[in-house]
């Protein structure tokens, strides 16, 4: 047994207390990712095998369990990030950047929908919205690097690319026009096609 303070029982409880933070952590995601969008303590703590109490005695408020929430999240899809080989065609990385994005849509999209109910009241949650899309445009200028350099106005052909591809134009398609995935993915390719093509 590994002793971290010299008292087993302490070590113990410490670990026991990391487990069960984690725990909450991840039974809130997957109650978001099954499509509960407002899960209650009670539901979050019975998901995660812990007592109500538990979930309190972990996390001071609803800011740091978002806090958590999101760090938890970001660690999850990380092997969704876009990598495009720059020095490929164009049709081959907008194929790619398209593939990827819809991977990480129809991961992410049952918590993005339930993040933005409550991310009036979170600046952690704001914070975390915005750097996503913050992330997003950055892959788009590394992976379009060659046709923004050739844009009669380049701002306004990043941004085009940028609304094509979001999560905002992705939750459309799939959601209210219920396009199939594969449907939403050659819908986005097209849009960023057109754009590029009209060199805006």
């Amino acid at each position: 047994m590994v002793v971290r303070n010299g008292n087993p029982s302490i070590d113990g409880r410490v670990r026991r207390g990391e487990r069960n933070r984690e725990a909450i952590v991840d039974a809130l995601l997957e109650l978001l990712e099954s499509g509960v969008a407002r899960p209650s303590a009670r539901e979050i703590a019975d998901a995660a095998g812990v007592s109500l109490r538990s979930v309190f005695q972990h996390f001071d408020d609803l800011e740091t369990l978002y806090g958590a929430l999101v760090a938890r999240q970001t660690e999850r899809v990380a092997r969704f990030a876009v990598d495009v080989d720059r020095d490929a065609p164009f049709a081959e990385r907008l194929a790619s950047f398209a593939e990827q994005r819809a991977r990480f849509y129809e991961q992410v999209s049952p918590v993005r929908r339930a993040t933005l109910l409550v991310a009036h009241d979170s600046p952690t949650l704001q914070r975390a919205l915005a750097d996503t899309a913050a992330r997003h445009a950055r892959e788009v200028s590394a992976a379009f690097a060659p046709e923004l350099r050739g844009a009669h106005t380049p701002a306004d052909l990043r941004a085009a690319i940028v609304a094509a591809t979001s999560w905002e134009t992705w939750e459309r398609l799939r959601r209210t026009q219920r396009c199939s995935a594969e449907q939403a993915r050659r819908v986005v390719v097209a849009l960023v096609e057109g754009v590029v093509a009209a060199g805006v």
